[in-house]
């Protein structure tokens, strides 16, 4: 029998098997997240009012990526991939938000316009009624009495409706001006705008080592945030306090409970009256990473201070 040589065709197959080996792996959801990033990019919104937001997804897909480069478990791409994937949608939805906000701030601005001119249109009118009685009381002296009395009558109007416009652009600038304060004070505190008010993140650092109890820095920290909140008596807070995946949820959920108290309780010790402060506890939910490095637990490991908008409401979770 003829004996058949194999070596070329194994040879062939070897260096095939060779070259798909070090080709990038990649999932169904990478592809989609990579898809739901490039959509993301080309929405102009993103750009202006979400870009933060944009650059932290971008650094999750990052990750995502290089865990396909480097041929990582397919689970542990997804599990990047998703956590890139809710960031994208994150950062469309505060697109999304803000760019609405904006509109409506420049529908309200058109609407002041015309109702200011709507008043001067009114008070020119009046004026135009005053000089037509004058005139009507100089040909008729019978009417005259009655005519100067409407005229008086008709400046007192216009008056009326220059005092309000200009009552109502005070009250605007001076709540426009608070407003401008207060985004001054929280910038020493790295607080950050959210589609639920303004944020302020204490981390882990900023708590004994396992413990609820603020340390030196903390307690500094929470001492800015009074004087700012006396300083702004119409603002309350909200203060939340979440941890990493480590240890069981009913520990998780007591720590994060302590910690929101014991930031509520140095707020008050400073002169923040307990009624503009309420605390939430959420334990392991709502992680801002993934708990699997100790750089990411430390991340989740947090409390947020969310402060309300000028007549202290507070969006919930």
């Amino acid at each position: 029998m003829k004996k058949i040589n194999f070596t070329p065709i194994a040879l062939a197959i070897g260096i095939l098997l060779s070259a798909c080996s070090s080709m990038p792996k990649t999932t169904s959801l990478l592809d989609q997240t990579r898809s739901d990033y490039a959509i993301a990019q080309s929405n102009p919104n993103v750009a202006r009012y979400a870009s933060l937001e944009m650059k932290q997804a971008g650094e999750a897909l990052n990750q995502a990526n290089a865990a396909a480069e480097e041929r990582d478990s397919p689970e542990t791409i997804d599990k990047l991939a998703y956590l890139a994937k809710q960031k994208i949608a994150l950062t469309q939805e505060v697109a999304k938000q803000k760019s609405a906000e904006a509109s409506v701030a420049a529908s309200s601005k058109e609407r002041d316009q015309m109702r200011l001119d709507q008043r001067t249109n009114e008070a020119d009118q009046a004026n135009a009624s005053a000089k037509q009685a004058n005139a009507n009381a100089q040909q008729a002296n019978a009417d005259a009495a009655q005519a100067n009395a409407n005229a008086e009558q008709s400046k007192l109007a216009t008056q009326t409706a220059q005092n309000d416009a200009a009552d109502s652009l005070r009250k605007q600038q001076e709540a426009q001006a608070r407003s401008t304060q207060l985004e001054a004070q929280l910038a020493d505190l790295a607080a950050k705008k959210t589609e639920r008010g303004i944020v302020i993140t204490l981390g882990d650092v900023l708590f004994g080592n396992g413990k609820a109890s603020l340390n030196p820095e903390g307690l500094r920290t929470t001492q800015k945030l009074a004087d700012i909140l006396k300083q702004n008596p119409q603002r309350t807070v909200l203060i939340e306090g979440f941890t990493d995946s480590i240890g069981t949820t009913a520990y998780n959920q007591q720590l994060s409970e302590r910690r929101a108290t014991s930031v509520r309780t140095a707020l008050q010790d400073l002169g923040v009256g307990r009624d503009r402060v309420a605390i939430r506890g959420y334990g392991e939910s709502y992680p801002v990473a993934a708990n699997d490095t100790a750089n990411h637990r430390q991340t989740n490991r947090r409390v947020e201070i969310v402060i309300s908008d000028a007549t202290g409401k507070i969006a919930m979770r």
